[in-house]
C-alpha cells in the first residue's frame, strides 16, 4: 500500500503539469478545454483503480507479499496463543482458525503409474492473518486475511522439478478456507475440496503451465494428533507451540500431468495441519521435517529445529503412527538423525543435506534404523519470496517405503517469520 499511495502521488501531481488544451468556441474566441482536462483525469482514476484491484491478485507487489504473508506483522496482540491442550472437533477443525495469525493446510504424496512411474506432489496453502477474526464491513475486497500457495510435482523418470508460489488476499473469493457446510480450501483456482460432509474423501486440483494434478483422496485412519493432544512445543517459552495434527495415510489415485503427457496414478498422501501464533522461539534457525509412510502401514513423523548456535531444541519431538492408527510420541531422545550428504544448489548457493540415516527407539516396540535418499536431488524451491528444499525420498533400512523431508532456514532464516 505504500507503494500505491506513492504512485497515486505521483500521477496527481503529474495533472497539474500538463499540456491545457484550447478550443474557439465561435464567440470568445480561444479557451481553456476544461472537458478534455476532466476526460483524462477520469481514464487516470479508472487506471489507479485498476492498480489497487491488482494489488489483490497473485501478480501484486513482491514486498507486499513477503512482508505480510511470509514475516507479517510483528503485533501479534489481539491473536491467541497455543498454551494448553485442545478440545478437538472434526470436521470443523479441518478448517480454518481466525484467532490465529499463521495457519498451514499442508499435503504431501509420493504416487506411481502402473507400470512404476512414481511422482511426487507438494501442495500446501498457507493463511496470514492481519488482525484476528472475519474483517467487518460491506465490501466484498475487505479482509483481514492474506494467502499463498505452494505447488510442486517432481517428475522422478524424468528427473525433473515443478515449482509455482502464488498469492491472494481473503476477499471476494479469490481464497480463503472453510469447514462450512464442508471443507474446503483455495486459493484462485488451486483447491481442496471435500467430497463428503465429514471430510473423509477429498480432491486436490492445480493446474500450472507445465503440470497439473487431479487427485482424490481418502482417509484410512484416524487424525494423529501431534505432541501432547495436538498441542506441539517448538521452545521452552509458553505459547510458542502450534496445534498439529497429521492425516498420515490418505489413499490417492487420479492424474498428474507433465507437459501434453497425463498419467493415471496412485499411491499416499500425507497431510498437516497446523495454527499458530509465535510458534517458533527466537534463537529457530530453521527445522528439518520428514513425513514418512512404510510400507507395513506404520507413518513417522520425526524433526529437528536448528537454533542459530548450531544446536538442536529439545522441545519438538516425533509420532509413531501404528498400522492400526494407534499413536505414540517420541520425545527428542527418541530418535537420531544425521545427513549422509551433501547437496549444493545451482539456484541459491546453498548447501543442504542429501540423504539422513534416523536411529528410532520407541519406548512400546524395538527399536529400529533407515535410510532416506532424495528421489531427486533438485527439489528446491527457489525464486519466490522465500527458498527451501522440500522433495520425495526413498526410504530403505529396516523399513522400506516413501515420504517427504522439508529443509528451510539454509538459504533463509527462518527466525521470526512463524
Amino acid at each position: 500500500m505504500i507503494r500505491f499511495q506513492h504512485n497515486l502521488n505521483g500521477w496527481l501531481s503529474h495533472m497539474r503539469l500538463m499540456p491545457r488544451c484550447y478550443i474557439d468556441d465561435g464567440l470568445n474566441g480561444w479557451k481553456e478545454d476544461s472537458m478534455w482536462r476532466y476526460i483524462v483525469l477520469a481514464a487516470i482514476t479508472v487506471s489507479i483503480i485498476l492498480f489497487g484491484i491488482s494489488l489483490i491478485d497473485a501478480s501484486s507487489d513482491d514486498e507486499v507479499r513477503a512482508n505480510t504473508v511470509l514475516i507479517g506483522d510483528t503485533d501479534t496482540s489481539g491473536f491467541a496463543r497455543a498454551i494448553s491442550p485442545r478440545d478437538w472437533q472434526f470436521p470443523r477443525d479441518f478448517g480454518p482458525h481466525l484467532d490465529y495469525q499463521t495457519e498451514w493446510w499442508y499435503y504431501t504424496g509420493n504416487v506411481a503409474t502402473d507400470d512404476g512411474r512414481r511422482f511426487g506432489f507438494q501442495f500446501t496453502i498457507f493463511r496470514r492473518g492481519i488482525e484476528p477474526g472475519e474483517a467487518v464491513g460491506d465490501s466484498e475486497w475487505r479482509t483481514d486475511q492474506l494467502y499463498m500457495a505452494h505447488f510442486t510435482v517432481s517428475d522422478v523418470e524424468g528427473d525433473q522439478f515443478f515449482h509455482e508460489e502464488r498469492f491472494s488476499r481473503g476477499g471476494a473469493g479469490l481464497a480463503g478456507a472453510s469447514a462450512d457446510p464442508e471443507y474446503h480450501v483455495w486459493l484462485e483456482d488451486w483447491a481442496v475440496t471435500a467430497l463428503d460432509p465429514e471430510g473423509t474423501q477429498t480432491q486436490i486440483t492445480a493446474d500450472a503451465d507445465d503440470y497439473g494434478v487431479d487427485l482424490t483422496l481418502e482417509q484410512v485412519k484416524p487424525v494423529a494428533l501431534q505432541g501432547e493432544d495436538g498441542l506441539s512445543q517448538k521452545s521452552d517459552s509458553p505459547g510458542n507451540a502450534s496445534y498439529y495434527y497429521s492425516l498420515s495415510r490418505l489413499a490417492t489415485e487420479g492424474s498428474i500431468r507433465i507437459g501434453d503427457q497425463t498419467f493415471t496414478v496412485s499411491g499416499s498422501t500425507w497431510k498437516d495441519h497446523e495454527f499458530s501464533t509465535s510458534a517458533l522461539g527466537d534463537d529457530a534457525l530453521g527445522w528439518d521435517w520428514f513425513g514418512l509412510q512404510f510400507d507395513d502401514d506404520r507413518e513417522l513423523m520425526v524433526g529437528q529445529i536448528r537454533l542459530v548456535d548450531g544446536e538442536r531444541d529439545p522441545y519438538f519431538g516425533g509420532l509413531l503412527i501404528n498400522a492400526d492408527g494407534s499413536t505414540e510420541y517420541l520425545d527428542a531422545g527418541a530418535f537420531t538423525i544425521v545427513s549422509t550428504d551433501s547437496w549444493t544448489s545451482p539456484h541459491t548457493g546453498a548447501v543442504y543435506p542429501s540423504g539422513w540415516t534416523i536411529q528410532v527407539n520407541p519406548a512400546s516396540s524395538a527399536p529400529f534404523s533407515l535410510t532416506l535418499t532424495p528421489q531427486i536431488l533438485d527439489q528446491e524451491l527457489h525464486g519466490g519470496d522465500i527458498a527451501y528444499w522440500e522433495g520425495s525420498v526413498r526410504i530403505s533400512g529396516d523399513v522400506s517405503g516413501y515420504g517427504y523431508a522439508e529443509l528451510t532456514g539454509y538459504v533463509d532464516a527462518m527466525t521470526g517469520r512463524f
